[in-house]
């Protein structure tokens, strides 16, 4: 019974010290965005997942979609900037080039099925075409959807928090 008990603790020990938090998120401004007053993002294409579990022999699930553009468009555009439909030459010196890319996935939870999704997020000068900022951020959520829009909100909060 105390081998039991033992090995019951050492294991959990071992699975709630592998449980990782977020890692922050890494930010890089080399410029400042208030200086600009539109964005173009290029398209992203959307994602469907789904999560289910039997209770009482019965299945149920639940999917969840997210289009990373659709994410990062409400944000931007909640902070004040203009979504462009299209890239125009006479607003370049105002326009960022948005570009999003799903930029690693980390195992957690002991390697027992959990896992982060990182994004990456830059922002470009469509005059320049140097890089103004980036962030990259982790996200965790009960499906890939959530992970990915935790990530974009954590990596985005975290750029534009003056």
């Amino acid at each position: 019974m105390k081998n039991i008990r033992f090995l019951i603790i050492s294991i959990t020990s071992i699975w709630i010290s592998s449980c990782a938090s977020l890692k922050p998120p890494i930010i890089i401004k080399n410029e400042s965005i208030e200086a600009f007053k539109f964005f173009y993002i290029t398209p992203t294409v959307g994602l469907t997942s789904s999560s289910g579990a039997t209770y009482g022999g019965q299945y149920y699930s639940s999917s969840k979609s997210v289009n990373p553009s659709d994410v990062i468009t409400g944000i931007l555009t909640k902070e004040g900037l203009i979504r462009l439909p299209e890239l125009k030459r006479e607003l370049n010196n105002q326009t960022l080039i948005v570009n999003y890319g799903e930029s690693g996935k980390r195992n957690i939870a002991g390697g027992l099925g959990g896992y982060t999704i990182e994004v990456t997020i830059q922002f470009i000068s469509a005059e320049s075409h140097t890089l103004i900022c980036s962030c990259t951020a982790e996200g965790i959520g009960a499906t890939e959807a959530d992970d990915i829009r935790k990530a974009i909100t954590r990596c985005l909060t975290g750029l534009l928090t003056k």
